[in-house]
């Protein structure tokens, strides 16, 4: 039995949950090349499972906290100086900061595969249509043409 090594520079089809948050860390700022459906959205669901984490451990350490939850979302998104008055929101400010380039990143390579170009991400500025869009782009079949953003 052969099995095929994939490098990191490649997409990984089929990515588990384990192995898209490995690589989303690994290619921390890698904006070339691609990254597969899998890979994204595993990412994502590993992302909103942090920032429910984050809003239980605040409602049940911070008793004002429920009058100003982390949006799961879009955490810079609660506006304010929510994540000053806790500390679990500091912690949280923190991560959020931490993961803003890899997220862009694996986004920017989520559009690669899908064959467009990693500057569609800015399509989010354009206000209620942006970020439907972005989300039917990253919803997309990979399309080979896409080979052409690897490095």
């Amino acid at each position: 039995m052969t099995t095929t090594q994939i490098t990191l520079g490649e997409p990984l089809y089929g990515a588990s949950f384990p192995q898209a948050v490995s690589r989303f860390f690994r290619k921390y700022a890698t904006f070339s090349g691609r990254a597969s459906r899998s890979e994204y959205w595993w990412w994502v669901l590993a992302n909103v499972l942090v920032a429910l984490a984050f809003n239980l451990v605040g409602s049940l350490t911070d008793p004002q906290w429920t009058s100003r939850p982390i949006d799961v979302f879009s955490p810079f998104a609660s506006g304010g100086a929510f994540a000053l008055a806790s500390p679990v929101g500091v912690v949280f400010l923190i991560y959020a900061t931490g993961i803003l380039i890899p997220a862009l990143a694996l986004t920017w390579r989520r559009l690669h595969d899908a064959d467009r170009s990693g500057a569609w991400f800015f399509i989010v500025l354009v206000p209620l249509i942006g970020a439907l869009v972005l989300l039917v782009f990253t919803l997309l079949s990979a399309r080979p043409a896409g080979a052409r953003f690897d490095e």
